[in-house]
């Protein structure tokens, strides 16, 4: 049995971008572990939030069912603020995640790594896939975090295919759907979205489970942005979720299919 640790910015980034591989890889008898750098405070204020509730406490709650339909083990937070968007007064409060000291930060993921002696570690690619300051703080900790666990974790970075969905664009306008997108301008950091597909190493088809991603997206109900992916149709989420996408340092350039979190 591996043990893999998906690291995440925000409760309901796992739902969008891993929690294909995270159902996968449990029912296949591995252990999967998420750790939320922070609360996500800066999400969306639910409608239902209950008095004297905080939409940290609510955003929580919900992790924990998308935790119950991913077959995650262990549900775990390192304690950081929500920084907000690029430029947000926020970034520079000194409990949020993008202020943080590195070692601090990398210091407490370490920490749930050696516990779990995890075999793999999964974070974002070098510009957190859209720019967005947490997202890009999860990249540099969770490299930090590998070289001080005690045992070094395989390092896979979550990211999107940019070529694949400038293309799925492509069809979708050919098929008098106008999305409001351009995977090539620029995102949060001023950078384009993704990765090019030459600098991806993993390609995970997860449409066998993509009603249970969907499952896991749907819990985190309480944010607008997932409210716009869930009034998708089916047959057009399938499309648009259905493949996971991880770089990994360090290995040469060739796209693999195969289940990397299953030996």
């Amino acid at each position: 049995m591996t043990t893999t640790v998906f690291f995440h910015a925000h409760p309901d980034d796992e739902a969008s971008g891993t929690a294909g591989s995270m159902i996968l890889t449990s029912d296949a008898g591995h252990r999967v572990v998420v750790v939320y750098a922070t609360h996500g405070e800066h999400g969306s204020i639910p409608a239902d939030l209950g008095e004297g509730r905080t939409v940290a406490e609510h955003r929580r709650d919900e992790a924990e069912v998308s935790a119950s339909i991913t077959g995650t083990a262990r549900v775990e937070w390192l304690g950081y603020a929500d920084s907000g968007m690029t430029g947000w007064d926020q970034n520079g409060h000194e409990t949020s995640f993008h202020a943080a000291d590195l070692d601090e930060a990398a210091g407490r993921l370490a920490r749930i790594l050696d516990e779990e002696d995890a075999d793999i570690l999964v974070g974002y690619d070098w510009h957190g896939g859209y720019g967005h300051p947490d997202h890009v703080k999860v990249h540099h900790v969770a490299h930090r975090a590998a070289e001080l666990a005690a045992r070094r974790p395989r390092l896979l970075e979550n990211t999107m295919n940019r070529d694949r969905m400038r293309a799925q664009l492509a069809q979708a306008k050919e098929m008098g759907l106008e999305l409001d997108l351009d995977v090539d301008g620029p995102m949060d950091d001023g950078n384009p979205m993704g990765l090019p597909e030459s600098e991806i190493h993993h390609a995970l088809d997860v449409t066998s489970v993509i009603d249970r991603k969907r499952a896991a997206l749907a819990s985190h109900g309480s944010q607008v942005d997932v409210q716009g992916m869930l009034q998708m149709p089916p047959e057009i989420f399938a499309v648009a979720f259905g493949v996971e996408h991880y770089a990994e340092p360090g290995l040469p350039q060739q796209m693999s299919t195969r289940n990397p979190f299953v030996s």
